[in-house]
């Protein structure tokens, strides 16, 4: 086994979730190897700069991780902290996910000063939303609201909430109660009423491939459930080449053994919805043949059409 490393540098985005992800791995790494230095290397990356534009928009998620993969290619950073649900079903040549950590509550967030949940809003309540996932699910069940984007980090949102620039926000569950924030969740919305994202509330770690001291590091980290599930989310997500300029959604979860997967995918005006679901044991059943299976239920459900309209319409 390769020998842990005196030092290792994380690279992080600057904002105050990823820094507290990122705080939270070194903690971990510096805990559990002593003599462990862990630095961070904050950076911005250029979803944190166009904040004027819908991600959609503007290329996707991946544009939160690429300034990120660049340090660790040319040696600033020795791995990088993501939220899964940022991160690219597929990696670049020469990047690996190192560590999958246990999964914060995956579930969506209603926050609202004036509302208790999504059924108090009236009709033409405005609601502000960063994902076209959470969009047309809603639209689905609540064709009657306004809806608008909002983009920015966790605090933005909240305060442009309080100027009463919105009656409520959808925002993840996770990133609330990581930032100390469960407090302003008046309700969690159940998955069956808005499907989260593929690895929604789910931490990752990323390096090198060929950074093997840095991968026996993080070893202790893995979480197996939290990493089957993922896995399964994201080959669902890639036999539908699903990003975040259509409205995909998949959960997976495991009881007693057993693996059940949800995905979804619709039109951003909630007007056509595939929704499928599949269960495998998990000792049997590797999670990529599970996310395929759902993937092919969906797809004789329509799924590839309904996509096909959702790009068009991006």
């Amino acid at each position: 086994m390769p020998n842990t490393p005196s030092r290792l540098v994380i690279a992080t985005r600057e904002s105050a979730l990823a820094l507290w992800q990122a705080e939270h791995v070194k903690a971990s790494l510096e805990a559990l190897h002593p003599g462990l230095t862990v630095d961070l290397l904050g950076m911005t990356t250029e979803g944190d700069r166009r904040l004027g534009t819908t991600l959609a928009k503007i290329g996707g998620k991946g544009l939160f991780v690429k300034e990120l993969e660049e340090a660790l290619l040319d040696g600033r950073a020795d791995l990088a902290v993501h939220s899964m649900k940022d991160v690219p079903v597929n990696l670049p040549p020469g990047f690996i996910l190192a560590a999958i950590l246990d999964r914060e509550d995956p579930r969506d967030a209603f926050v609202s000063g004036r509302y208790a949940d999504l059924d108090s809003l009236p009709a033409g309540g405005h609601v502000g939303t960063s994902s076209l996932r959470r969009e047309s699910q809603l639209r689905a069940r609540r064709p009657d609201l306004r809806i608008s984007p909002v983009r920015g980090n966790v605090q933005t949102r909240l305060r442009k909430l309080d100027e009463g620039q919105y009656d409520a926000l959808l925002l993840a569950a996770a990133g609330l109660k990581r930032l100390g924030l469960q407090d302003r969740i008046r309700s969690v919305i159940p998955p069956v009423e808005s499907l989260p994202a593929v690895g929604q509330g789910a931490l990752g770690i990323e390096c090198r491939a060929d950074r093997l001291d840095v991968v026996a590091a993080l070893a202790p980290l893995v979480d197996a459930d939290t990493t089957w599930c993922v896995h399964a989310e994201r080959a669902l997500s890639r036999a539908l080449a699903g990003s975040c300029t259509v409205p995909l959604g998949g959960y997976a979860r495991i009881e007693n053994g057993r693996a059940t997967l949800t995905g979804l995918v619709a039109t951003p005006d909630g007007r056509r919805v595939a929704r499928a679901e599949e269960a495998a044991s998990i000792a049997d059943t590797p999670p990529e043949v599970l996310g395929r299976a759902v993937a092919d239920r969906l797809i004789a459900d329509g799924a590839l059409e309904i996509l096909a309209a959702a790009e068009a319409a991006s």
